[in-house]
């Protein structure tokens, strides 16, 4: 018998001890000196309470008491223990006896499941919540999963595909899915055509593999028609802050001579009052550049900046885009209706660029903007308060306007309250050095260039241009000299510059050739005839550019489709 129960001592796996009525060891095998951490020769026949921390035999000993399944800790070992009396056969206490299993190892393993539960449950969570589109099959090729963004793209629910190929979902187009399990590697983006909703997405996968075993593929679909509307909403707001904001301020306006010096002491006055100005001079002189300055220097800095191109908006819009629209006003108005730019302004600055071509019935409101600080939207009746100071400009007479019945007088004289000529840059040529050494650190960021300067027989070339077109034209012409050097050149030289063709008829000798007998024609005609070559030339060195062209000529984009048309030149 004491032999038998050595053979169970030492197989089992539960560590055991016992003791006798006087707390000494009696029993105590292999698992417990594993778990005990002392030696049997040492243990045996000693105080329990000096082999074992904590023990408590000693009280199942004194009370007689069973302890079944506790769990404790055990030197670093995490145990589950049964204490019980041993008893004679006349029912007297002789001793005790503890059974005790190391759960350490079990109880790391559901702390891991514990964990990879809650990782199985966070990964779902994601993959429900995920805006991507995606798709799981396994090895053979079948769905095993998608999540709701899959569905919304798709039209595909998770009953009607599971189990189903991976060219189920598949219009038009290469299965990724297919692809994946064929190489075994990832595949990058691949147009394809989903059904049956019929949307275009760029779809990319890539393996799943367990060990080095291949157990399936996962897909990722990127729906086009979304990412173009973000596009969209991207460029708009980005156009929208440029609009709401005053990029330029005093120090960006370049130039010592006397003419540009007369224009920013003016500058500097009209930032310090509220009255409306109005900015004055050719096309490309920088009116805008002084408008930005205004705003940036008055007590409206912190408030909204408002630009508008009035010649860049059809008349048709016009009067709705400045003054706003009711719900209802017209064929296609938003619901709500919507806010025009003078409401977007308030308390701030508006800027109205090419204020000559406003029609005269939005010159009516206009008008009332400036008289009475109100505006009423298009279809609406209620006035509604707005305090908007009020930058206008202009590159044409606008007297000569007035006089052909164009313009009101009235209103002029509104937005004449405090006028600053912006000269051109053929009346201040010393300002040329300036500005090209501003655009060439300006154009050497956009470039990616490290040009230094620019040669005095260069500057001097530039000196002798009309300038036609402005500032605007000269900056122009930096930047083609910048792009037609050499990686290694760092100084703009004379050969460096585009051919300097002036557009404007100078008082240098030049004539027509004399007109011979018979060949008189009547002015009007004869005007019309230089005025069609004319447009034509300009349009040419443009590099049939309207818009440029437009600028140039010093009119709008309007009039200028419009002598297009009449002189049929495209």
């Amino acid at each position: 018998m004491r032999k038998e129960l050595e053979v169970f001592l030492t197989s089992t796996h539960d560590g055991v001890i016992a003791i006798d009525k006087n707390c000494n060891i009696t029993l105590y095998n292999k698992e417990a000196e594993k778990l005990v951490g002392i030696p049997r020769d040492k243990a045996l026949n000693r105080n329990v309470e000096d082999i074992v921390i904590n023990t408590r035999l000693p009280y199942i000993l004194e009370t007689g008491e069973y302890e079944l399944d506790w769990q404790q800790h055990l030197r670093d070992f995490e145990i589950i223990s049964s204490r019980m009396p041993v008893k004679n056969k006349d029912g007297e206490i002789i001793g005790a006896i503890a059974i005790f299993r190391n759960i350490t190892d079990r109880l790391n393993l559901d702390k891991q499941l514990t964990s990879m539960n809650e990782y199985k449950s966070l990964l779902q969570a994601l993959f429900q919540a995920v805006q991507d589109a995606i798709s799981v099959v396994d090895e053979n090729g079948n769905h095993i999963m998608i999540n709701p963004a899959y569905t919304r793209i798709t039209g595909i629910t998770t009953d009607e595909i599971y189990g189903k190929g991976a060219n189920y979902d598949i219009a038009e187009g290469e299965s990724v899915h297919m692809k994946v399990l064929r190489t075994k590697k990832p595949v990058g983006n691949t147009k394809v055509t989903t059904k049956p909703s019929g949307k275009v997405v760029i779809a990319r996968g890539a393996p799943i593999i367990v060990g080095d075993k291949l157990k399936g593929s996962v897909v990722i679909l990127h729906d086009i028609s979304e990412i173009k509307q973000l596009t969209t909403k991207l460029n708009e707001a980005e156009k929208r802050i440029r609009e709401l904001s005053a990029k330029y301020a005093f120090d960006d306006i370049i130039g010592k001579s006397q003419v540009m010096n007369e224009a920013k002491e003016k500058m500097i006055k009209a930032s310090k009052v509220p009255a409306t100005v109005i900015l004055k001079g050719e096309s490309g002189t920088g009116k805008e550049m002084f408008a930005h300055a205004i705003h940036n220097e008055s007590s409206r800095r912190d408030n909204q900046f408002i630009r508008v191109n009035c010649a860049a908006i059809p008349e048709t819009l016009l009067e709705s885009e400045l003054f706003g629209y009711e719900e209802g006003a017209f064929t296609g108005a938003k619901k709500g209706g919507k806010k025009g730019y003078f409401e977007e302004a308030n308390n701030g600055t508006i800027f109205l660029d090419e204020i000559s071509e406003i029609n005269l019935k939005t010159q009516v409101k206009l008008l009332r903007v400036l008289q009475e600080k109100e505006i009423t939207r298009v279809g609406g009746v209620k006035p509604i308060h707005v305090n908007v100071r009020v930058i206008s400009a202009t590159n044409v007479n606008l007297k000569d306007k007035i006089e052909r019945g164009e313009f009101r007088d009235d209103l002029y004289y509104r937005l004449n309250v405090f006028p600053i000529d912006i000269p051109p840059l053929r009346n201040r040529l010393d300002d040329i050095e300036l500005l090209t050494e501003r655009f060439i650190e300006k154009l050497n960021v956009e470039y990616g260039r490290n040009i230094k300067g620019i040669s005095l027989k260069a500057l001097a070339e530039l000196k002798r241009h009309d300038w036609p077109g402005n500032v605007r034209e000269l900056e122009n012409i930096v930047g083609r000299s910048i792009i037609s050097m050499n990686a290694n050149e760092q100084i703009i030289l004379k050969e460096h510059l585009p051919l300097l063709t002036n557009m404007g008829i100078r008082n240098n000798g030049d004539h027509y050739d004399e007109i011979e007998d018979g060949e008189i024609s009547t002015l009007a005609e004869a005007a019309d005839a230089f005025e069609e070559d004319y447009l034509r030339k300009a349009y040419e060195l443009c590099d049939y550019n309207k818009t440029l062209t437009a600028k140039k000529l010093g009119i709008s984009i309007r009039s200028l489709y419009y002598k297009m048309e009449k002189y049929d030149i495209k």
